[in-house]
């Protein structure tokens, strides 16, 4: 009944459109606007009355809104009601699943990230890989929504999904699906000698900056009450909320500019500053970023970075530069309207639309093969946004890129064993100059 409603109210307001035109021809690209909407009309009428079989209205609808949300860019889509409650739950931190974040690429429902600690994670999914089918049923075409809707369900029941990885044929994987209580922030000390503060952040939920500001505490507290320094590991982060990344970056900011938006409109710029208050009283910062950094981890880093609080290390970030405004729809009983209304920029204005956040120094997480396919970014998603100042993502030159060394152990973390002697020659140097 939903549906059916909306699509009548389709159908008045071609009618009455018609009505507007005739009494304002001369306004030509509203005439074409509502010419276009009495094509809608017709063939939708011409498919309830003469396809095969009888179509089911709401679907036809849903389709309509959703193909043309999809041909505006990736992150554009509208959100049925099941979708927009699962996308609230996730947002509040915990739900049933197996732990990944996914986008569309190439009609393919693809992953972005698995989540930290997470099934997903252990199981072995990575970046890039495709979902072909779940449980047996093919998910090529389908909508992100229904592969969701497929994947999600009860803590410990399996399910079997089939993914294609560049290189190699498809493959099946079981994974038993858990609560998906998103952690934000995990935190320890790190180093032979326990003495590097180390917190990760691999999301940005509603409860993002609480845990980051308690796992702060409990380091200082494990230091004897002072931070010397921090490593903030945002590797794998597929992003969140925009107001998280604004009040995480504050910890570590004296006040100032963390990101700008600014949308279609010049006058809808909306500038986002630090609380005054560096909760490390200006000690070292190395962040840790890598290709599936994106959206709000990289408002963070490059925050971090302009304002030269921190030193960037990792490879080049995902390059998601654009910022997505929900819309619920009749309060939610539709769905939701999921709208890219804005780009953002770092606080020297930089967009990283397209081409991410390159790190102050690079370093690889094992040896590169140049004969191994290139992970897959913004820019190689379907209808990708532009970088609005024509720059492009920097190919990857491999001899300016540190690797680990031959023989290195590849159980080894060699991104956060450079991280840790990079932040402790830092520290000695702060305490040597005070």
């Amino acid at each position: 009944m939903r549906l059916h409603i909306i699509a009548s109210a389709v159908a008045f307001g071609i009618g009455a459109a018609a009505l507007t035109v005739s009494a304002q021809g001369d306004d030509r690209a509203r005439d074409e606007t509502f010419r276009q909407l009495e094509l809608f009309g017709d063939v939708l009428s011409r498919v309830e009355a003469d396809y095969v079989t009888e179509p089911d209205k709401a679907e036809l609808i849903e389709s309509a809104i959703e193909g043309m949300l999809r041909s505006l860019d990736p992150h554009s889509a509208y959100l049925p009601p099941d979708a927009f409650e699962d996308m609230q739950v996730s947002t509040s931190g915990e739900y049933g699943g197996i732990g990944i974040e996914v986008t569309i690429r190439d009609e393919m429902v693809t992953v972005i990230s698995p989540i930290a600690d997470t099934p997903g994670e252990r199981a072995g999914v990575e970046s890039g890989d495709v979902i072909v089918a779940v449980e047996g049923e093919s998910m090529i075409g389908a909508d992100i929504s229904d592969v969701v809707d497929r994947i999600r369900g009860p803590a410990g029941e399996p399910v079997t999904i089939t993914f294609a990885r560049e290189g190699m044929d498809p493959f099946d994987v079981v994974i038993v699906r858990d609560i998906i209580e998103v952690r934000a922030a995990r935190w320890r000390m790190e180093g032979e000698a326990n003495d590097i503060p180390y917190l990760r952040i691999t999301t940005f939920n509603e409860h993002t900056t609480e845990n980051a500001v308690a796992g702060l505490r409990d380091l200082a507290e494990a230091n004897d009450g002072e931070l010397p320094g921090l490593i903030l590991d945002l590797r794998s982060n597929p992003g969140g909320l925009l107001e998280q990344s604004v009040t995480i970056s504050s910890l570590f900011l004296d006040g100032g500019e963390v990101v700008s938006t600014r949308g279609r409109d010049p006058r809808d710029t909306m500038r986002y500053n630090a609380e005054p208050g560096d909760l490390l009283n200006g000690a070292p910062i190395v962040v840790l970023i890598n290709g599936g950094s994106a959206s709000a981890s990289e408002i963070v880093t490059g925050a971090l970075q302009d304002r030269e609080r921190a030193t960037v290390i990792g490879m080049t970030s995902f390059g998601k530069g654009s910022m997505q405004t929900v819309v619920p729809l009749r309060g939610g009983r539709d769905g939701a309207l999921r709208l890219t209304t804005a780009r953002y920029y770092t606080p020297a204005g930089r967009s990283i639309q397209a081409t991410g956040i390159e790190p102050d120094i690079a370093i690889s997480a094992r040896a590169i093969d140049p004969d191994a396919p290139t992970r897959f970014t913004e820019a190689d998603l379907r209808n990708s946004l532009e970088n609005e100042n024509g720059s492009e993502r920097e190919s990857v030159n491999e001899t300016e890129i540190e690797q680990p060394p031959e023989g290195w152990d590849s159980e080894e973390d060699y991104q956060l064993h450079r991280a840790i002697e990079i932040l402790r020659s830092q520290m000695a140097r702060q305490q040597a100059s005070l």
